[in-house]
């Protein structure tokens, strides 16, 4: 299975991280070993620097497919959760500016954290999702999918043009702003449409 991911996908993101807005979807992709599942403790690994936490709506994909039509696409995925997009961001801000690949810095073990999937329909469209994150009772993140610059069905007709998509595949859509560096002692809670998805702490 493959875990797709995409960056830059909401505008006051994009300002707050100084980057300008994609003309096509930014898509880059973590191995299955950085899946952090059933709410086990993320470990910061120390010798990679600042480590940020990006909360991101997560699909999963239902069918194969390969140059899916976006009038099609939400044939592909009926199920949503949350995830959250562990990124070394020092590393990355190394990588960004010598045009260096993502691969260290977003798809080290556990960087990929998931909550359990649900039906789409349990909470509405996947087109106004809201969804935010709170660390230690507190919210830093809060988003709604309505926002973003490239909407599921449409990053799903982009990415089937260069990857088959399977099922079981994870795409992670993008994060809103607000991201931050997690410490050692915090307890990350992730909400879907005010559910609790994601409950767990950091070591």
């Amino acid at each position: 299975m493959k875990v797709i991911c995409i960056g830059w996908n909401y505008p006051a993101h994009n300002s707050e991280m100084q980057a300008e807005a994609p003309k096509q979807p930014t898509v880059f992709c973590k191995p299955d070993s950085a899946l952090l599942k059933q709410n086990k403790p993320f470990y910061v690994p120390d010798f990679m620097g600042r480590i940020d936490y990006e909360l991101e709506v997560v699909i999963r994909i239902n069918r194969l497919g390969k140059g899916i039509a976006e009038k099609f696409a939400s044939r592909y995925f009926a199920e949503v959760g949350l995830g959250i997009d562990f990124t070394a961001r020092q590393m990355q801000d190394e990588a960004r500016k010598n045009g260096q690949p993502w691969d260290l810095c977003k798809g080290f073990d556990n960087s990929a954290a998931i909550s359990e999937f649900y039906p789409i329909e349990q909470f509405g469209s996947i087109d106004n999702l809201h969804f935010r994150l709170d660390i230690n009772g507190v919210t830093v993140q809060e988003g709604c999918t309505a926002n973003m610059l490239f909407p599921p069905n449409q990053l799903i007709a982009y990415i089937s043009q260069y990857y088959t998509l399977k099922i079981g595949d994870l795409l992670f859509t993008g994060t809103p702003q607000g991201v931050g560096q997690v410490h050692p002692g915090d307890r990350l809670q992730a909400y879907l449409e005010n559910q609790l998805l994601m409950d767990f702490e950091i070591k």
